[in-house]
């Protein structure tokens, strides 16, 4: 794959705990089945954050970033689905469609991501960005820290008109996943009572799902006050503050006794997936959302499990099929029934994307986004 003519400023990670590297590289014009899209906007995930600080350590160099939308700048052979100049989001899971869970419309579960998405390359096995001559990696196939990026024509989902492209990016991560676990992966009853741990991008689109499906009481817990008076306004019925409160006890309290039908964990922590198995009442679901480090373990007592038939569940992109699910949710914002735009809380140029990260590690925000326009 040639890389002549084309060059473009990019984040790039090149080791563990070290910034990231603002710089120009190569990126290749797309091959048979993939297109380029010009970047407008990507926001910043705790998935990022977790290869950058090596929770998940990633192949290095490599541009992060999944979380992005923009337009089709070029299409390689045989594409069908997208034209130039057409607005998309980029998913992480580009279905192959073709394994069995492709065809069942579960391409969040591609079999074909183990060795594409995760392994930061294409199909062919090689990447589309290199520096002096150099391979560079894309994150989860998706490399979403630059101009531009190459990716599969199905790893770039077409958006409404007039979407705006901020809202698009947060769209192709965050509010799946959270909206998603709510909405699709379980099934919550009206009058239920849903609980949702951590209340980043994810959990406060897990928070907008249980309000969708008409739980009875959706109550947020976190350790930010500014966090829990966005949950209020995000439909939550009550907040907790769990430096404050032993949130376990509060939910027992609050349930009268009865413990929760569902609680969502968005944080990927030993001690918050335990809670979260704690507050649980007789038949009710844990769905496990939160992205843990890799080596992270938890503990349940398996007798209490089957007595009270709990059930563990977990929730990889919200269940999502991008082609169906991102323009469904963007059309409920477009409809002011969501308001995804409160989540983005901060907009910076690619040069400050440092900045937000270490904005990320102080717990701030909700969900910054970079600007390439």
């Amino acid at each position: 794959m040639g890389f002549e003519g084309r060059t473009m400023r990019a984040a790039v990670m090149y080791g563990v705990n070290q910034p990231l590297v603002v710089e120009e590289v190569e990126i290749a014009e797309p091959g048979p089945g993939e297109v380029m899209v010009k970047l407008a906007n990507s926001s910043v995930c705790h998935s990022d954050l977790h290869a950058l600080d090596g929770a998940w350590p990633p192949p290095v160099p490599i541009v992060l970033g999944h979380e992005g939308a923009g337009t089709i700048e070029a299409v390689g052979p045989g594409v069908t689905r997208h034209q130039v100049g057409d607005p998309v989001v980029l998913s992480w899971t580009p279905g192959c469609e073709r394994c069995r869970f492709c065809l069942v419309g579960r391409p969040n579960l591609c079999e074909k991501l183990a060795e594409t998405v995760h392994a930061g390359v294409m199909y062919d096995g090689t990447t589309r960005m290199r520096k002096d001559g150099r391979p560079i990696y894309t994150y989860m196939g998706t490399g979403s820290f630059g101009e531009f990026t190459v990716v599969p024509e199905t790893g770039a989902v077409a958006v409404p008109s007039g979407v705006p492209t901020d809202v698009a990016a947060v769209v192709g991560c965050a509010v799946t996943t959270g909206f998603g676990a709510a909405t699709k992966t379980v099934h919550i009853a009206p009058g239920d009572t849903a609980v949702v741990i951590g209340l980043g991008g994810v959990g406060l689109s897990v928070l907008f799902g249980c309000a969708a499906q008409s739980a009875g009481k959706v109550i947020a817990v976190d350790v930010h006050d500014d966090k829990l008076a966005m949950a209020k306004r995000a439909g939550a019925t009550h907040v907790i503050n769990a430096r404050e409160t032993d949130p376990v006890a509060a939910i027992w309290e609050l349930s009268g006794g009865r413990g929760a039908d569902f609680v969502f964990e968005a944080i990927g922590l030993k001690a918050t997936i335990e809670q979260a198995l704690g507050m649980l009442g007789t038949r009710g679901t844990a769905v496990l959302v939160g992205m843990a480090p890799e080596g992270v373990r938890f503990e349940a007592d398996p007798t209490l499990v089957a007595m009270m038939e709990l059930r563990i569940v977990g929730s990889n992109y919200g269940s999502a099929n991008p082609p169906i699910d991102f323009p469904r949710i963007l059309g409920l914002a477009q409809a002011d029934q969501l308001d995804l735009a409160s989540l983005i809380t901060s907009r910076v140029p690619l040069d400050d994307i440092n900045d937000a990260f270490d904005a990320m590690k102080r717990g701030e925000g909700i969900r910054t986004v970079i600007d390439f326009t």
